[in-house]
């Protein structure tokens, strides 16, 4: 039987995923004070819980103590600030991943973002494994003549076509999800969001905001251009890589539109990292070319195992990533 080869996953793309991602929590622990985060909700109890699997969380070794939670807090961040620093991934995956288990399990205020971020760190610890470089910025590591280096090669591969699937399952849901109510039917789902007291823009984004929400056309598109780049980052794996480029830029500006108009960045940072993974090339790496005094930035390296043949952008032809 012949071998399929297998992209390496250690590229910088899944490398400013995971600096994305904990930038995401990083922020979340350092703008939010202690009593913020681990305030008492009705009906369930103070947190940290620390019962049952939650007592696992690195804020569990002291609970109800917001001086020391308020400490425990900053060296979370600290070491947050390393793992996005892209330093040693092969040692930073797991505290990575334990940290993110403990703000979704022990934090007061978990969103959607928090969850993502989660599964994420937990699915980019299999990549880490085989990462031997001290950094993750550093240019694709070939794999070694050791018996083990594929096996780790597949391993990671595999942990970011999770990734892909995950990314998909969450834009599917989100998008389905809307089309069964008539505000999002008829166009004027964002007109209550835009007006929102918690979730609006702030005064100062309002002045622009309002007088588009205002209109029909204005709400309408406001309202169903989100369905659409959520429905196409859904389908983004049947597209060709060619497309996906577009794909995903619109939904890099669709999560930052999000977090400008709603102040949720950490939502932001941890879409962003996964819609990376799902519409980047696997094996591809981002590069930085210099053209003619200008700085342009290259589209990752396609494989050819991928797409079948090598994507020219840029006006230059796209070099096939290393493989296992």
């Amino acid at each position: 039987m012949t071998q399929r080869p297998v992209p390496l996953p250690w590229t910088n793309v899944y490398g400013l995923a995971r600096t994305l991602v904990a930038l995401g929590t990083a922020g979340t622990l350092a703008a939010s004070s202690a009593e913020t985060l681990f305030r008492p909700v009705a009906t369930i109890g103070d947190y940290p819980l620390c019962t049952s699997t939650t007592a696992a969380s690195v804020f569990c070794l002291a609970p109800h103590n917001y001086t020391h939670l308020a400490w425990i807090k900053w060296a979370c961040v600290m070491v947050l600030l390393v793992v996005a620093s892209g330093w040693r991934p092969r040692f930073t995956a797991l505290p990575h991943a334990y940290i993110n288990y403990s703000v979704f399990s022990g934090i007061a205020i978990a969103d959607g973002g928090d969850q993502v971020a989660l599964i994420l760190s937990v699915l980019f610890v299999l990549p880490a494994i085989g990462d031997k470089r001290r950094w993750h910025w550093e240019p694709q590591q070939q794999a070694s003549g050791s018996r083990t280096a594929p096996l780790l090669a597949l391993l990671g591969t595999s942990a970011l076509v999770m990734v892909r699937l995950q990314m998909v399952v969450i834009y599917f849901q989100a998008a389905v999800a809307k089309l069964p109510h008539a505000e999002w039917q008829d166009g004027t789902a964002m007109w209550y969001w835009g007006s929102n007291l918690d979730f609006g823009p702030a005064p100062w984004l309002n002045t622009l905001i309002a007088p588009i929400i205002a209109t029909p056309l204005g709400v309408a598109l406001m309202t169903w251009v989100p369905l659409a780049i959520e429905l196409s980052l859904a389908i983004c794996l049947l597209l060709p890589q060619r497309q996906r480029w577009w794909v995903m830029g619109a939904g890099l500006l669709f999560h930052f539109s999000i977090a400008l108009i709603m102040g949720l960045w950490s939502f932001a940072l941890a879409m962003a990292g996964g819609i990376l993974v799902l519409c980047q090339p696997l094996g591809g790496s981002i590069h930085v070319r210099r053209v003619t005094n200008s700085v342009h930035v290259a589209a990752s390296d396609a494989p050819d195992t991928e797409e079948g043949s090598q994507n020219d952008l840029d006006g230059s032809s796209v070099q096939p990533a290393g493989m296992a």
